[in-house]
């Protein structure tokens, strides 16, 4: 039975332990064809940044400090799984573990197509906030485009834009 985390805001910790991991109604109405819906999750390996390597991107999204949910899943217990951005394939659990322990691919993601309920969560800990990579995975080897519609929002965009001359 591998062992999969979840990463979600501190402050709702209270409401995940009491109720588990449920699918929002947002993700529910955005649900269409080919695209699956379920509850974001990792299997845990052995590299912690490989683990763990979305906390850097979803504190970019509003979390303030982030915790992780950790459960286990049976072997056969069917996932979606695939690269960030790219079509996901049907695979076991089993399955998807052992392709991120294999490759440590960054951008790796499963998508466990139910709600995960309160007795199957294992542990709730605390994360180092720094870990992972911004953007999508490989941001940092090229330069950022600075174009108002790319930065709309973002922290020191008025700077970029000024040292791209854009």
């Amino acid at each position: 039975m591998p062992v999969f985390v979840h990463i979600a805001d501190a402050r709702d910790s209270a409401a995940i332990r009491r109720a588990g991991l449920r699918i929002s109604r947002k993700r529910l109405q955005w649900a269409g064809e080919g695209r699956p819906v379920g509850i974001f999750a990792l299997p845990v390996v052995a590299d912690f940044t490989v683990t763990h390597q979305w906390l850097r991107e979803l504190k970019r999204r509003g979390h303030r400090t982030a915790i992780g949910i950790y459960f286990r899943l049976p072997d056969d217990e069917p996932v979606w799984a695939g690269q960030y951005n790219k079509a996901k394939a049907p695979l076991t659990a089993a399955e998807a573990a052992n392709t991120l322990r294999q490759s440590g691919m960054l951008g790796y993601e499963v998508i466990i197509p139910r709600a995960i309920g309160p007795r199957e969560i294992t542990a709730i800990r605390a994360l180092p906030q720094t870990i992972g990579w911004r953007f999508f995975p490989g941001s940092h080897d090229r330069a950022p485009c600075g174009c108002d519609y790319c930065q709309r929002g973002e922290i020191k965009a008025r700077r970029i834009r000024e040292r791209l001359g854009e």
